[in-house]
């Protein structure tokens, strides 16, 4: 089984998909991280991302895997735990640059639909049910409104002891948002058969209970079938 959530930056995307996967006892597996790993080592090496060569190159050296240890999703780069350094404002700042490079989607795809070769797998990111599985078994759209995004993203930083400003936040969420919408390969949209979901006034369990709901539905509908 494949459920693919898509949707926009800090809509709580990762921790709906993390309890799902947790309910349905599959694999969590966070695209975001992926390209934010990729980010990170482009940013580290110093790589220009303007230079196909370069990225190209800079490729054929990362490795990404996941580890998933006392029910902690953590991701690994080249060996080594990135899962808080790939959790900045820094990496953040440019990664929809870098997911915009089509070179760079074309190797996570891959990689991406490998993981669900032999496991059941709750993927989320930004084209997961248009173009990494566009025959998944469900598929969800989340969102919400830009301000009740950005103060979730000002208490994930908080959390982690950073010092943050609101309107930073906000415009650096904007400026995703735009690049993600709008880039020429694979953007961010809603699939035609994709469940719409506003989670703007929805807790976690409520958008949980919510998802699961219309699964269950789901299931029960093609069985009848």
């Amino acid at each position: 089984m494949v459920v693919a959530i898509d949707g926009y930056s800090a809509c709580g995307k990762s921790t709906l998909a993390k309890a799902l996967a947790k309910e349905l006892n599959a694999v969590y597996v966070d695209t975001g991280a992926m390209y934010r790993a990729v980010t990170l080592y482009f940013l580290n090496h110093k790589i220009d991302i303007t230079s196909p060569k370069e990225v190209a190159k800079a490729l054929i050296s990362i490795h990404i895997t996941f580890d998933n240890t006392d029910g902690k999703n953590e991701c690994i780069l080249n060996g080594h735990n990135i899962e808080e350094d790939i959790r900045t404002p820094r990496v953040s700042e440019f990664v929809s640059e870098v997911a915009a490079i089509p070179v760079v989607r074309r190797k996570l795809v891959e990689l991406q639909r490998n993981m669900s070769l032999d496991k059941s797998v709750v993927m989320d990111g930004r084209d997961i049910g248009t173009v990494v599985f566009p025959n998944a078994d469900h598929k969800f759209f989340i969102t919400a409104n830009p301000e009740v995004r950005a103060r979730r993203r000002i208490l994930e930083y908080q959390s982690k002891g950073m010092e943050v400003n609101e309107q930073a936040i906000l415009k650096n969420l904007e400026k995703r948002d735009h690049i993600d919408s709008n880039r020429k390969d694979s953007p961010l949209r809603k699939a035609d058969d994709a469940i719409l979901i506003n989670n703007s006034n929805l807790d976690k369990s409520e958008q949980l209970r919510l998802v699961l709901q219309h699964i269950r539905n789901q299931k029960s509908t093609t069985e009848q079938e």
